[in-house]
């Protein structure tokens, strides 16, 4: 049988020439090896079309670019050779290249006390982008952790206080009653209110930066807030959380200030957009707070 020449319709020039500022795929499915793990990942992929004068770009050659990183591992230095690839495999046609990959980093976390320790999963996003010949990373994770109002912990406290009065007015204290009685529910008559909480972190990496320090950002920002959540617990790690909490009072304005300040110390970060919402147990509706730097 002779072999037909098959028509590409993509090359084919049309008649309006309009550039295009993004032309690719997203969420193509693959494995991505971070950290020394394979991670299923969810990746978007495109260049610009520059010439406006062809009908579309070549999306299978993107596509096949993308099996790289499934035995590279997972670095600046491998997102570059990526991006100079979708471009390679598009000279005329296109002058920037994007890659977006989405996945669940699982991290084992011990507890606070007891030896036991489980696996807590954070979405992350990382996008790299080559544009007017500048390469640039960008990091996104999304950190759970648990908010106690200090507004109701002074609420309580000062009701505790009442209840203290009502019931001692009259009466000689010793220490052993005063402590029997801070042990009853008759006694400790009301509870700060608390709420799991999201921390929503982008930040853009230095030029120079070669690795993707998403374990080490996770870190950081949970060590600064002081209550992040948990996974295999004793009451003996219920109550160290309940303790963390006592001594973390955070309206989400404080929170975002936490953060900002923690992402201000690390030395690869060039830029960062913070989000904290609290999930509010008291009202209906959730509060918000955003700090930017360089962003």
């Amino acid at each position: 049988m002779t072999s037909l020449i098959l028509p590409d319709i993509a090359t084919q020039t049309q008649q309006r020439t309009q550039p295009l500022q993004w032309v690719g795929m997203q969420g193509i499915a693959l494995p991505v090896l971070f950290e020394g793990r394979k991670l299923n990942a969810r990746a978007s992929a495109g260049v610009n079309l520059d010439d406006g004068k062809s009908r579309g770009i070549h999306m299978s050659r993107l596509y096949l670019a993308l099996d790289s990183l499934e035995d590279q591992s997972l670095n600046t230095q491998t997102l570059r050779r990526l991006l100079a690839e979708f471009l390679d495999s598009h000279e005329g046609l296109s002058s920037a290249a994007y890659v977006q990959l989405s996945f669940d980093l699982l991290l084992k976390r011990p507890a606070l006390v007891s030896p036991l320790e489980g696996w807590k999963s954070y979405p992350i996003t990382i996008k790299a982008s080559i544009e007017n010949e500048m390469f640039h990373v960008e990091l996104f994770v999304q950190i759970p952790y648990s908010s106690t109002c200090p507004c109701s912990a002074a609420l309580a406290r000062q009701l505790i206080q009442a209840q203290f009065k009502a019931d001692f007015a009259d009466a000689e204290l010793d220490l052993q009653t005063v402590v029997q009685w801070l042990g009853t529910s008759e006694g400790i008559v009301a509870t700060p209110h608390s709420q799991r909480s999201d921390a929503q972190i982008k930040v853009r990496l230095i030029d120079s930066a070669t690795e993707l320090p998403v374990s080490d950002l996770i870190d950081q920002v949970e060590s600064a807030l002081g209550t992040a959540v948990q996974t295999a617990v004793k009451r003996a790690d219920e109550q160290a959380f309940a303790l963390a909490n006592g001594q973390n009072l955070m309206f989400c304005e404080d929170a975002a200030r936490r953060v900002d300040a923690v992402l201000k110390t690390m030395v690869w970060v060039s830029g960062f957009s913070v989000r904290v919402e609290h999930a509010e147990s008291l009202h209906a509706h959730d509060a918000v707070a955003v700090s930017e730097w360089r962003w």
